[in-house]
């Protein structure tokens, strides 16, 4: 009869459940995995009964679950951060295999509820004066890649920050735990917390309790091209065990001349005589970008116990380049706009730093014992367009009485007499600048002269300053209209474009520009009106 009812069971689908009691805090990430048969893709139901209310989780929408607070996910139910409406009865099961259903009691609780007494509580034994490391559960949380796990962090059960692992543990460090696992999922961080109650015991432990660290399957950050040290450590039986490390299935050798290798110590206590704790570190010289994809694998081994944990090497994250690079940048647009502004307004620059220095007294001596800044020459202008007797004087007088300026001109400065061509480099000679003044009619000394002395100009590299005006520009720019001289000289030297009276201001700023800094200081006054 019991066959017979048994079979019957099997062939409606129908088998007797197992309910499941999970215990969360308020607050905190759960997930309840639907996991008896294995995931092959089908849709898991889930139902939850609560009271008198019953209710389906099945092809949810995504809007659904975030108003819940849920995330379906494969074949488990994530609860993100559970609540009293969490609470109650669940069911799963996929869609077209009932015999694969399974039953969760959710209960959640509060700091102050009773139920903090027995759940979500793991209890814990360690022994006096040896190595304690606490373990972290991790039951009913997530393990996918979707759930980043930020860090475990361990506190006391009055709130103070605690360790996790002790080299001596003392009885006093006996008493409540409580570790927090935190994930981070779509940009938000999650908890999940666990009470661990640790009980350190007097005596002698007992034999063979196997390797206490590191967990298996553990993650440790390594920085490429430096120093690594990985510690196994393991109670083993003195008589008969050993302790050592694997790289790949291959056995790592003891050789401290090798980039890699490892090392053993033991430790034994006085009133354990048959125990010994080993430890076994795996040392390496220098990380490599090979180290990251192989496997290490702390291997104990003793007559009645072998076991294996895995060691996965990731490299350090880096320093965050968002602030290097934020600061480059603003390095980058301050020297462009710095770039730019300048040569916008060099000419107000150079000007502005000149009066400042000029000021100051700094610019007012110069060592080239020249006796004028400028001598102001005139070279025929083939066309009507060159500055008038009138406008040559206000040249001169401007830049002499307005911004200071030594001005040597011919018919004033140039002793009777003396030969043109001789008096014109003398002339030359004592000014730190040419200023080439179009005229009409050619004046004394004129382009004869100019065309005479321009390769003497050229070789002596003087500083020319060329006075055009928009007539003279045009008739420079057609071939044969310009003399030779005068086409070889203006590539040598500097344009500034006369504007006509009243001189405009941008006239009077380049042609300070190219000029030197004068070398005495400006009178200061006015341009008059007639000028």
């Amino acid at each position: 009869m019991f066959l017979l009812l048994l079979f019957l069971a099997f062939i409606s689908g129908v088998c007797s459940m197992t309910t499941k009691e999970i215990y969360v805090r308020a607050g905190d990430l759960v997930m309840l995995k639907c996991g008896e048969c294995k995931y092959d893709g089908t849709v898991v139901l889930w139902k939850l009964e609560t009271g008198q209310k019953t209710q389906l989780y099945s092809n949810m929408s995504a809007s659904e679950q975030q108003r819940l607070g849920l995330v379906l996910y494969q074949d488990s139910l994530v609860i993100l951060s559970a609540s009293s409406n969490h609470q109650g009865n669940y069911t799963c099961g996929p869609l077209r295999n009932t015999r694969c259903q399974m039953a969760f009691r959710l209960t959640v609780y509060s700091e102050s509820s009773r139920e903090i007494e027995f759940g979500n509580r793991y209890n814990q034994t360690c022994y006096e004066n040896q190595t304690c490391e606490l373990n972290c559960p991790e039951e009913n949380v997530p393990c996918s890649t979707a759930w980043e796990l930020l860090g475990i962090t361990w506190h006391k059960e009055n709130g103070a920050v605690s360790d996790d692992f002790f080299t001596n543990v003392d009885v006093g460090k006996s008493g409540v735990y409580i570790c927090t696992r935190s994930f981070l999922y779509s940009d938000q961080t999650y908890n999940a917390s666990f009470t661990v109650v640790l009980d350190v015991q007097t005596g002698k432990p007992p034999t063979n309790l196997g390797i206490y660290s590191p967990k298996n399957g553990k993650v440790v950050e390594v920085e490429l091209g430096k120093t690594a040290e990985i510690t196994c450590t393991a109670l083993i039986d003195s008589s008969d065990g050993s302790l050592f490390w694997l790289r790949n299935d291959e056995f790592v050798e003891k050789n401290d001349t090798l980039r890699y290798f490892y090392n053993d110590t033991f430790s034994k206590n006085a009133s354990l005589d048959d125990v010994v704790w080993m430890s076994a570190t795996l040392v390496f010289r220098e990380v490599l970008e090979e180290d990251l994809s192989a496997e290490f694998r702390c291997k104990l081994e003793s007559a009645e116990l072998t076991l294996l944990v895995s060691v996965t090497l990731d490299k350090t994250a880096g320093p965050s380049y968002v602030i290097l690079t934020a600061c480059i940048a603003c390095i980058v647009v301050v020297m462009a706009v710095i770039v730019a502004t300048y040569v916008k307004f060099k000419i107000d620059v150079t000007l502005f730093l000149r009066g400042k220095l000029g000021s100051s007294g700094c610019q007012s001596n110069t060592s080239d014992e020249k006796s004028y800044d400028a001598f102001l020459m005139c070279y025929k202008s083939v066309t009507d367009g060159g500055l008038s007797e009138e406008d040559r004087k206000c040249l001169a007088s401007t830049l002499e009485d307005e911004f200071g300026y030594s001005i040597c001109l011919y018919d004033r400065d140039v002793l009777p007499g003396q030969a043109i061509a001789e008096a014109v480099l003398d002339c030359i000679e004592q000014s730190r600048a040419v200023v080439l003044v179009p005229s009409f009619p050619d004046p004394e000394p004129g382009s004869a002269v100019l065309s005479a002395i321009h390769t003497s100009l050229v070789e002596r590299k003087t500083r020319l300053i060329f006075i055009n005006t928009e007539q003279t520009e045009t008739e420079a720019s057609r071939s044969g209209s310009f003399p030779e001289s005068l086409q070889l000289l203006s590539k040598a030297g500097n344009s500034v474009t006369w504007k006509g009276r009243p001189p405009s201001t941008s006239f009077w700023k380049q042609l300070r520009y190219h000029l030197p800094a004068p070398q005495q200081t400006p009178k200061m006054q006015l341009l008059s009106q007639e000028c």
